[in-house]
């Protein structure tokens, strides 16, 4: 097994990593009746994404022998109605200044992180809009 998770009440659940222990809340968005002082279910799919092409992006730059130095991101999640749903998640890459790569190994980073297996597990209606600041 992967997770618990427990309803807290009041639209809250806690979510535990059942091999390491790590334990996350989410709330429902205050969009949808809930409090929004967590992330929500569906914040954490955007957030995955994310998460998901930092880290092969960074397998890849270490099998390169490239150290990427503290990348930033920014993911916005938007939402549609009708059924409720994820429509679009932007995600937005910002690179140290003095990261000093050459065409083809931005290619093959940009190229590992389009690849991760959240970015190919969410459905293809769901727009990845992925920008790449370097």
């Amino acid at each position: 097994m992967t997770s618990s998770i427990v309803y807290k009440g009041q639209l809250r659940t806690e979510a535990t990593h059942l091999q390491s222990g790590t334990v996350i809340e989410t709330d429902a968005p205050t969009d949808n009746q809930g409090k929004g002082e967590r992330f929500s279910p569906t914040d954490l799919v955007a957030t995955a994404l994310g998460n998901c092409m930092l880290t092969i992006m960074g397998i890849k730059a270490r099998d390169l022998n490239i150290e990427l130095g503290a990348v930033t991101m920014e993911i916005q999640k938007h939402m549609k109605a009708d059924p409720r749903r994820i429509g679009a998640v932007d995600v937005s890459f910002h690179f140290p200044a003095d990261l000093q790569l050459d065409e083809k190994q931005k290619t093959i980073l940009q190229n590992a992180a389009l690849a991760c297996p959240v970015a190919k597990s969410l459905h293809p209606e769901i727009e990845q809009r992925v920008v790449f600041n370097w």
